[in-house]
């Protein structure tokens, strides 16, 4: 199983730009609104990608997706896992709660 990051951590993390962060959402809900500095990257679409968009290996990495129960953020990170990245984590709340919070995010 994924560990997992708290929001707090996610914020700081994202701000010191310490992390990568994986929109595990895609397609337009990534274009409509994503975390800061997010990459998309979609269960289907991680070993035809995850090298391009993720070229460091050892790299600190967060993956999410809307909220709780949806399992996108799980199954990319699992996939991340399986592929050989060591440090890839998931904000299992995702970005629901992160705009409910009233942090920035962005558009495409």
């Amino acid at each position: 199983m994924t560990a997992l990051i708290t929001r707090d951590e996610l914020k700081a993390a994202v701000e010191t730009g310490s992390v990568t962060v994986v929109d595990a959402l895609g397609g337009e809900y990534y274009a409509k609104q994503h975390l800061p500095g997010a990459v998309p990257l979609v269960p289907g679409e991680v070993d035809a990608q995850a090298a391009a968009l993720l070229p460091d290996r050892e790299a600190a990495i967060v993956t999410y997706c809307s909220n709780p129960a949806c399992p996108n953020s799980g199954q990319v990170a699992d996939r991340l896992t399986a592929l050989g990245y060591v440090n890839v984590r998931k904000y299992r709340d995702g970005i629901e709660d992160w705009v409910a919070a009233g942090l920035p995010t962005e558009t495409a």
